[in-house]
C-alpha cells in the first residue's frame, strides 16, 4: 500500500471519532432506561407462558412467537428488572451492530466500524421506549439473511444459503412482514444463478426451504401448547382485516424525524457513485433490496410508529458507508464530502434527538404510575386471587408483572373491545372476557384513564357486560391515571 492510502485511511478512521463519541456519549445517557411501554407486556406474556400459559389460548395479543421466545430467553438470563433488561438491549444492539459491520466489510474496515456506530446512534437517540422492540429485534435476522445471500453470490458457497435463510425464517416469526424481503432475495438469487448458467432450482431450493425451518417448527410448539387454533383466529379475524387498520394518522409524519432527510441524501451518493464508477455488485443489489424492504415495511404497516422504521434504519447505515473508503482513496473530494456531510449532520440531529429523548416527561409519569400501583396493590393479593387492568401500555401490565399477579382473563389490554364492535370477533372477543371473568372473579380491578387509540375512564360504558360487572365492585382507590376497584 502507498503512503498516501496509508495516510488517507488514517485520516479516515480520524472521521470516525466524533461519530464514536457521539454512540457512547449516547450509550452513557440511556445506562438507566427503563422497562417501560411495550417491554414489560411482552415480559409479562413471556413469565405467564413460562407458568405454563399458551399464547393466544390462555393470553390475548397480536405478536407473533418469535417475540415470545425471544422474551422467555431474556426473562430466564436477564430477569425481568431495568437493568436486566438494559443489558440485553444493550447486547442485542452490539450484535446488530456487528451484522452492519459484518455486511459493509468488503468496502473497508473504516466504513464497517462507522456503519456499526452509526446504526447503535440510531438506537440509542430514539429513546427508551424503542428498547426492545419488535421491528429491532426483527433487525438481526434480516441482516444475517442478506449477508448469506451477499455471500453465495460472491463466493458461489451454498453454505451461506443456508444459514441465512434461517436467519430469514427468525425474522418470519418475530415479524411475518419479513417474507417481503425472503421473496426479494429469492428474485436475486434466481437471477445470478440463471447468469452462472446453473441450476437455477438448487439454490432457489436451499434458501427456500431453509427459510421454512424455523416456521414449521415454531407452529408445531404452538400446535403442542394447543394454540394453534387460537393463533389463526387472532390473526385471519383479528389482526389483519381489523388491527392493521387502527390507529392510523390521519396524515404521515415521519418528516418529523428530521434525520431522515440527510441519511436519504448520503444513500443516494453512495448508490450514484457506485453505479457510475462501476462498483455495484452483488451485495450492493442484496443492499438495495433490503433498503426498498425497508421502505416497504415501515409504509405498509401504515401506522407512521417510529420503530416501524428500524430495518430501513439498518440498510441505510450499511449504504451510508458503502463508498467512503472507495471515494477518499480515488480523491473523488466532492461526492466524499457530500456523502460525510450527509452522515455529520445526521449524526448531529441524532445526538440533539437523543439528549431530548433522554429527557422525556411522559416516561418519568409513566414509572411514577407503575411505583403507586403496585404500592396499591402490594400485599393485598393473595395466592388464588386476580387482577384485572384495564389499559394498553400505561403500566397496568407492568405493575403485575413487578408483584407477579395473574390476570383472570387472557386480555393484557382492553383496546380490542372498543373499535369495530359491529363485527363477529369483536362480539366474541367481549363474550370470552366476561366468561373468563366470571370464571374467576378478581379481587381488584384496575381501570386506566387513557385508551387507545382514543377513549378515557367513560369507555367501559360502551362494553355492556364489563359495566354490569364494575356494578358489582367500589372504588376502592384513586391512583395517578387509574381507578381501582375492589370486589
Amino acid at each position: 500500500m502507498s503512503g498516501s492510502l496509508k495516510r488517507t485511511s488514517a485520516a479516515s478512521w480520524l472521521l470516525l471519532a466524533p461519530l464514536a463519541a457521539l454512540a457512547a456519549g449516547l450509550v452513557w445517557r440511556s445506562r438507566a432506561w427503563p422497562l417501560v411501554h411495550d417491554a414489560p407486556i411482552m415480559q409479562y406474556l413471556a413469565w405467564r407462558i413460562s407458568e405454563g400459559a399458551a399464547p393466544y389460548r390462555d393470553l390475548f395479543d397480536m405478536n407473533f412467537p418469535g417475540v415470545y421466545l425471544i422474551h422467555l430467553v431474556v426473562l430466564a438470563v436477564f430477569g425481568a428488572s431495568d437493568a436486566g433488561w438494559r443489558a440485553f438491549d444493550l447486547l442485542w444492539l452490539l450484535a446488530v451492530a456487528l451484522c452492519v459491520a459484518a455486511l459493509v466489510r468488503p468496502w473497508g474496515r473504516v466504513a464497517a466500524a462507522g456503519a456499526a456506530l452509526f446504526f447503535a446512534s440510531y438506537h440509542v437517540a430514539g429513546g427508551a421506549w424503542q428498547a426492545g422492540q419488535r421491528d429491532f429485534l426483527l433487525v438481526p435476522f434480516l441482516l444475517l439473511g442478506a449477508l448469506g445471500v451477499a455471500r453465495w453470490a460472491e463466493t458461489g458457497a451454498e453454505w451461506g444459503l443456508l444459514w441465512g435463510g434461517l436467519a430469514l425464517g427468525a425474522g418470519l416469526m418475530v415479524k411475518p412482514h419479513a417474507a417481503l424481503l425472503a421473496a426479494g432475495l429469492l428474485a436475486l438469487v434466481a437471477v445470478v444463478a440463471r447468469r452462472r448458467g446453473g441450476a437455477v432450482w438448487v439454490p432457489l431450493a436451499i434458501l427456500a426451504l431453509a427459510t421454512l425451518v424455523v416456521p414449521m417448527l415454531t407452529t408445531v410448539w404452538i400446535a403442542a401448547r394447543g394454540a394453534l387454533g387460537a393463533w389463526r383466529e387472532i390473526v385471519f379475524e383479528y389482526l389483519l382485516p381489523l388491527y392493521s387498520r387502527l390507529g392510523r394518522p390521519a396524515q404521515w409524519t415521519v418528516w418529523r424525524w428530521e434525520a431522515w432527510i440527510p441519511i436519504a441524501v448520503g444513500v443516494v451518493v453512495t448508490l450514484a457513485s457506485a453505479a457510475a464508477h462501476r462498483r455495484f455488485g452483488a451485495r450492493h443489489a442484496v443492499v438495495a433490496i433490503g433498503l426498498g424492504y425497508g421502505l416497504v415495511h415501515f409504509v405498509a404497516q401504515g401506522k407512521g410508529w417510529e420503530y416501524h422504521l428500524y430495518p430501513l434504519a439498518a440498510f441505510a447505515a450499511v449504504l451510508l458507508f458503502a463508498e467512503v473508503e472507495a471515494l477518499l482513496r480515488a480523491r473523488r473530494w466532492a461526492p466524499a464530502a457530500l456523502a460525510l456531510a450527509s452522515v455529520a449532520v445526521a449524526a448531529g440531529l441524532l445526538g440533539v434527538k437523543g439528549v431530548e429523548a433522554s429527557a422525556t416527561p411522559w416516561i418519568a409519569e409513566k414509572q411514577e404510575r407503575v411505583r403507586a400501583l403496585v404500592r396499591d396493590l402490594a400485599g393485598r393479593v393473595g395466592p388464588g386471587e386476580y387482577v384485572q387492568v384495564l389499559d394498553t401500555t400505561d403500566g397496568g401490565i407492568a405493575a403485575l408483572l413487578r408483584l407477579r399477579i395473574v390476570q383472570p382473563t387472557r386480555f393484557v389490554y382492553d383496546f380490542p373491545f372498543y373499535h369495530d364492535t359491529d363485527t363477529p370477533i369483536v362480539h366474541r372477543l367481549r363474550a370470552y372476557f366476561a366468561e373468563e371473568f366470571d370464571r374467576r372473579p378478581p379481587k381488584f380491578v384496575v381501570l386506566f384513564e387513557r385508551g387507545w387509540p382514543t377513549g378515557g375512564y367513560a369507555r367501559v360504558q360502551q362494553f355492556g357486560s364489563l359495566r354490569l360487572r364494575l356494578s358489582t365492585y367500589r372504588v376502592d382507590r384513586r391512583g395517578p391515571g387509574y381507578i381501582v376497584y375492589a370486589r
